[in-house]
């Protein structure tokens, strides 16, 4: 891979190119990385009130809770006015998977899985944010895995 910088006047924003013969895997992984830095950012509510931004790189998990859906990052949880279906299927080229009915994670953001509690799963967050998942998603957060690893 390579990197150039070009300065020149008549560049009035930045301009980023990913060019190569074809589209393979690692094009489309930069292009995800890409978007994700740069377009990648939800209006959320803090628990004062007021709206901020939050990347989506930053999120550590999303979930349902009551009639609400909340945002958490690294150290805070946000309300947020979408629904968990409408974020899950924003960010699920970004690497996030559904873990139960009410959440989904940053698979990028997982730290390790606990499987020694029969029938469920503790997923440990890079945090220290835990969370439980049955053996029946294991497949589908594999896959994920895999594939933000590969």
């Amino acid at each position: 891979m390579q990197i150039r910088t070009i300065t020149d006047k008549k560049y009035k924003e930045m301009e980023i190119h990913v060019c190569k013969e074809s589209v393979d895997e690692e094009v489309k992984k930069t292009l995800v990385q890409l978007h994700g830095m740069f377009d990648g950012s939800f209006t959320v509510t803090n628990e004062k009130g007021d709206k901020c931004p939050v990347k989506s790189l930053e999120i550590v998990s999303i979930f349902a809770q009551g009639q609400k859906v909340y945002v958490m990052d690294k150290d805070n949880r946000y309300s947020i006015s979408k629904k968990l279906y409408e974020l899950e299927e924003e960010l699920k080229e970004q690497g996030f998977v559904r873990i139960s009915k009410s959440e989904i994670v940053n698979i990028r953001k997982i730290k390790s899985l606990d499987l020694s509690i029969t029938g469920t799963i503790k997923v440990i967050m890079k945090n220290g944010y835990e969370t439980y998942t049955s053996r029946r998603n294991v497949p589908r957060i594999k896959e994920m895995l895999v594939k933000n690893n590969g």
